[in-house]
């Protein structure tokens, strides 16, 4: 009994772990300033503080407390390369919410915008 109580109380901790990485990462993504951030890694990745802080409309020390919220929620990873620190876009959190919250829910209306292209365009069809 006691081994079967310590499963269930390690299966309900690696949930709750997942649900507080899960919440990490949306409220670092509630900002539209880590936004940005995510945008300008997207778009080059790679980048240094120095030269994030250059696209970003705030203080240094503004731009690094951003940067911090999104590498506790694993959205950045850090490189150091001798003396510069580079941060990288980690899309694998952003993937995991689009499985479990998006996708989901865009399989029925993907399959309804089909089936009614369909239709469409077996209508255009009988009309000539």
């Amino acid at each position: 009994m006691r081994v079967l109580s310590e499963r269930k109380s390690s299966s309900a901790d690696r949930s709750a772990r997942q649900v507080s990485d899960i919440d990490k990462v949306f409220k670092a993504l509630a900002d539209p300033n880590r936004r940005r951030l995510l945008d300008l890694l997207h778009q080059e990745n790679g980048q240094t503080l120095t030269a994030l802080c250059e696209q970003m409309d705030m203080t240094r020390q503004g731009v690094t407390q951003h940067l911090q919220q999104l590498e506790e929620a694993n959205l950045v990873a850090i490189v150091w390369q001798g003396r510069e620190k580079l941060h990288y876009l980690n899309p694998v959190p952003l993937h995991e919410i689009h499985a479990r919250w998006i996708e989901k829910f865009e399989r029925g209306r993907l399959g309804a915008l089909r089936d009614l292209k369909k239709r469409l365009e077996n209508d255009d069809d009988n009309e000539t």
